[in-house]
């Protein structure tokens, strides 16, 4: 090693005690050599071609040893700066005097450079522990949670910041038609004071200015406050929780207020919310995709126990120590390199773009020609009265104001407030569903789910309530109803006492549920709905006296799996022998069963008409729309690590059914759906028996509707498929991948919109390829909540009824709004270029074409863009995909009100002053002020026939509401 650390010293000229940044940046690059396999490889097979080249002067051998001598310099060179590294990591008086023992950036590499050595060197995640003054079992002290955030920092990162209200004002500034006006507009007031003087030259062009000022301060004010809105949502969505250990009780905190030092309950589908070490758990599996770009799942145990934040549980349950939170995690150095974008236009803002971008050159095609036909008619009339070689400052001014004229017809005929009441319309619509308990993450999904023609929903949770208990037993032969205090005291007394012991180890072993102390004393017993309710009727079981039974200890765990449909546990016995128990769906565990307990409490072989009376009682606890699970067990002298559970030789104990009530107006939401012309369909794992109960006690499940199991749906040809799943109503012991099948065919065979529910992991594909993936913010993991558009934060069937609603509503408000806006251009074009080719002016000037812009584009969008749904709107049938948005009947209501509005103007416009018998000097001025408001009134009334009536705009098959018809006939 002396010799290493000289030659070292000598290669890479490093100083004696602190070396520089340029040493190690040699050091580094010489040893990256050794480092790569590639460049190892390459420097072996040039080794060995100079060997065969110069084997007189060297040997294979003697090159060899050269490599190995690289290697040795490798290491210690790498080991030399480490340690040199590592005196960086100084403890502070800080962190001393809180009672700390390791810095926190060293503690942050540990975990983020999954350095093992290091953590052996500090007596591993013991070790650590005890330096950060944590327990595994009672974790931390809520009392030094301010001391911990100010040495180890907080859980946050940085955020993009907020623009502020100027910024917007700025934006709104940078329209280029707005600038071109703002430059007529000062050449107007030049020119007018040169000519008339002041004030009254600066009248034309200080009312252009005040216009614009006006419109950009609406126009700001509007997407400012939308800003804010959406940052309020945002920070909803931001809303996580996770399970820590904290004074010895399990609670359930924000991510933002983790600490390092925390004990972290991990299980599938959560995202990991900080840097941490591995305490214990059972078959963990970490996704670290969004970390190495790797598909391939990390399997974490105590010889790998580092996990990152951003990274999610795909399978298995753990407990993990924070070591490093917010900005000191590898997830946070990513962070502080990306800022996050804005939401991306939807596609209906899309499709009124290009509606926009066709109706601005159509407004620049009149505005050109009425500048064309005003100037030549002003040429022709200058040149027959004092000639064209005579000018005067007023003729400037003229020729000013009819280019403003020409250039507000742009402005006025470019829709710039369609986007903006998509905008305005989807975020009133988001706020609304937050009063509705749902959270709408991407801005599209609003107005997608008006066009859904298809629910593909869950049943647990989602048309149930998810409060389960245990309502009915099957134990030792007998079946019986175990819904009150009594019930269980008979059951308790008739079963046999090794039959009960093993009925409660059966329970309290295999299951993921865990009983749990509340920091008033309370016990809560926490996990999914299914494990709470077995767990707590084994607590009413047991009862008072205490089960010797469940003195054992755990020794291999196999969660739950949606594949498998089954958890099971490994358990040594007190006799040294182990025993497997098994739990999950019944025909799943039957099959895996040869015995069968007695009424005895022997294991006696399982005949056949035992088995059919066992099935028979499954079909019966299902045909009562209870979800059966059933429990087993088989005693083995050995087990091997790295094999799954077995799959035969069980014995079974008992048939639980387990009651989840269907939720209140459930029914009435899916007769709803129907009317809508939504079809519902149940998609679940549960038995098919079960599965069809609860879908006609919801109205799902009709005469004409088929109910099919998946593995059934599965051996179906494409072509079977397509005559099949229109009729399908219930799925019924699906997998993921039969949800995604499902979901795939209804849009790629059918064109239908799908929606979706779902709450697990294995449910993300389908949330993914759904148009409008819903998940459960209550029973949903972390996964699924990112993988879906929505959030339904009561998981409440009738709340996705109302994002159905809404989004309908926000289709026909934008309807209304273009067929306003879309009336109100033709007819300010058609009248400023029918007066300019006839009369050679323009009644309506740029001020008062800002000014009803400024009204039409704010106040029109936020009348019509914010109207609340209503029951006409689900009593037609979905908009399909690639239906045209603007409808024929809408036409026909735009050619038809912009009819009548050109007639009344055209009538005030040429026959105003003989018709009105206005005479004088003034006379043109009265009447185009006159064109004005009668102008102003027109869309006032327009306005409000749009915001009474929606019918009118949809397809011309859909019936017109009585609405309509009482304000139309008037």
């Amino acid at each position: 090693m002396e010799w290493l650390e000289k030659n070292l010293r000598e290669n890479f000229d490093l100083p004696a005690k602190h070396p520089s940044e340029e040493a190690l940046r040699r050091w580094r690059s010489a040893v990256s050599v050794v480092r790569n396999p590639r460049r190892r490889f390459r420097m072996v097979a040039d080794l060995v071609s100079r060997s065969q080249n110069e084997a007189r002067r060297r040997s294979i051998q003697e090159n060899f040893r050269n490599f190995r001598v690289a290697v040795y310099v490798h290491q210690a060179a790498v080991n030399f700066i480490d340690g040199a590294k590592n005196k960086e990591y100084r403890l502070t008086e800080d962190i001393i005097n809180a009672g700390f023992s390791i810095n926190p950036d060293e503690l942050a590499s540990i975990t983020g450079k999954h350095d093992m050595k290091s953590l052996r060197m500090h007596g591993g995640v013991d070790g650590i522990s005890k330096k950060i003054r944590s327990t595994f079992d009672r974790g931390i002290s809520a009392s030094d949670l301010d001391t911990r955030q100010n040495i180890y920092g907080v859980n946050r990162y940085p955020e993009k910041p907020s623009r502020s209200f100027w910024m917007f004002v700025w934006d709104a500034l940078q329209d280029m038609t707005l600038i071109i006006l703002m430059v007529c507009a000062l050449i107007s007031a030049v020119v007018g004071l040169a000519s008339e003087g002041f004030p009254k030259g600066m009248y034309d062009g200080l009312g252009i200015i005040l216009s614009i000022l006006l419109v950009v301060m609406v126009t700001a004010i509007s997407d400012y406050r939308q800003s804010l809105q959406f940052k309020e949502l945002d920070n909803e969505k931001k809303k996580i929780f996770i399970h820590v250990t904290r004074d010895g009780s399990r609670q359930k905190i924000s991510i933002y207020d983790l600490v390092v030092g925390d004990i972290v309950h991990l299980s599938i589908g959560d995202q990991v919310p900080a840097d941490g070490l591995y305490i214990h758990g059972y078959s963990l599996l970490i996704d670290e995709s969004s970390m190495s770009g790797e598909s391939d799942p990390v399997y974490i145990s105590q010889d790998k126990p580092f996990i990152l934040a951003g990274t999610k549980v795909q399978d298995g349950s753990a407990k993990m120590m924070v070591t490093a939170v917010g900005m000191r995690t590898e997830w946070g150095r990513l962070m502080s390199t990306l800022s996050e974008g804005g939401e991306d236009e939807t596609p209906l803002q899309v499709k009124l773009n290009g509606v926009a971008t066709i109706i601005g050159k159509i407004g620049l095609v009149f505005a050109t020609l009425t500048f064309l036909v005003l100037m030549v008619r002003f040429l022709i009339e200058k040149g027959l009265t004092v000639g064209l070689s005579k000018w005067y400052s007023t003729d400037a001014l003229t020729i000013v104001n009819y280019f403003a004229t020409a250039v507000t017809i742009i402005v006025v005929a470019v829709p710039e407030g369609l986007p903006l009441a998509v905008t305005l319309s989807l975020a009133f619509a988001m706020k609304k569903l937050m009063n509705d308990k749902a959270l709408v993450r991407h801005l599209s999904a609003c107005e997608t789910m008006g066009s859904a023609g298809t629910i593909c929903t869950d049943k647990t949770g989602t048309l149930t309530t998810n409060h389960m208990v245990v309502d009915k037993i099957w134990i030792s032969e007998v079946s019986k109803s175990v819904t009150g205090n009594n019930t269980l005291e008979d059951l308790n007394s008739v079963i046999f006492p090794t039959t009960l012991g093993l009925l409660l180890q059966g329970i309290f072993e295999n299951t993921s549920a865990e009983l749990v102390k509340e920091k008033d004393g309370t016990q809560t017993v926490l996990g999914t709905p299914t494990e709470r309710a077995i767990f707590q009727f084994g607590l009413k079981l047991e009862g008072g006296h205490n089960a010797e039974d469940r003195t054992c200890t755990k020794v291999k765990v196999e969660p739950f799996n949606s594949v498998k449909k089954k958890m099971a546990v490994l358990v040594s016995l007190p006799n040294g022998t182990y025993r497997w128990f098994s739990k999950g769906a019944s025909e799943i565990i039957v099959q895996m069963c040869d015995m069968m307990v007695d009424a005895d409490g022997n294991s006696v072989p399982m005949s056949e008409s035992q088995r059919k009376n066992i099935l028979d009682t499954i079909n019966s606890f299902a045909s009562d729309a209870l979800r059966t699970l059933c429990l087993a067990y088989k005693e083995v002298d050995d087990f091997d690590d790295g094999s799954d559970s077995p799959t035969s030789g069980f014995t079974l104990i008992s048939i639980f059914g387990i009651k989840d009530p269907v939720r209140p107006g459930v029914k009435d939401a899916v007769k709803a759906c129907m009317s809508a012309g939504i079809i519902v369909r149940m998609v679940t794992g549960d038995n098919i028996n079960t599965a069809k109960a609860i879908a006609k006690e919801c109205g799902i499940l009709t005469d004409d509707g088929i109910a099919i199991e998946g593995p059934d749906f599965r051996s179906k040809s494409p072509e079977e498929m397509r005559d099949l799943i229109p009729n399908i109503r219930v799925m019924a012991r699906s997998l993921p991948l039969d949800k995604h099948t499902l979901v795939t065919n209804l849009r790629g065979m059918f064109h239908e919109v799908v929606a979706v529910t779902g709450d697990g992991t294995n449910d993300a594909p389908a949330l993914h390829e759904a148009d409008i993936g819903l998940a459960m913010g209550i029973a949903g993991t972390e996964v699924a909540k990112e993988s879906a558009d929505v959030i339904v934060l009561d998981d409440n069937f009738t709340t996705i009824i109302n994002v159905a609603r809404w989004g309908r509503a926000v289709y026909i408000n934008i309807q209304k709004f273009v067929q306003f806006q879309l009336t109100v251009n033709i007819v300010a074009l058609v009248i400023n270029f029918v007066s300019a080719c006839i009369t050679g002016s323009a009644p309506l000037t740029a001020v008062q074409l800002l000014w009803v812009n400024m009204i039409m584009d704010t106040l029109g969008a936020l009348a019509l863009a914010t109207e609340p749904p209503n029951d006409d709107m689900m009593k037609r049938p979905p908009v399909r995909r690639g239906e045209s948005f603007i409808t024929k009947v809408m036409w026909r209501n735009i050619v038809g009100q912009s009819l009548y509005q050109l007639v009344v103007l055209g009538a005030l416009m040429f026959g105003g002053e003989r018709l009105l018998n206005i005479k004088g000097a003034d006379s043109k001025s009265v009447i185009n002020t006159l064109i004005f408001n009668s102008f102003v009134f027109c869309q006032q009334l327009d306005l409000y026939r749009n915001h009474s009536c929606d019918s009118h705009i949809s397809s011309g098959d859909h019936r017109i509401s009585g609405h309509f018809r009482q304000h139309c006939s008037t």
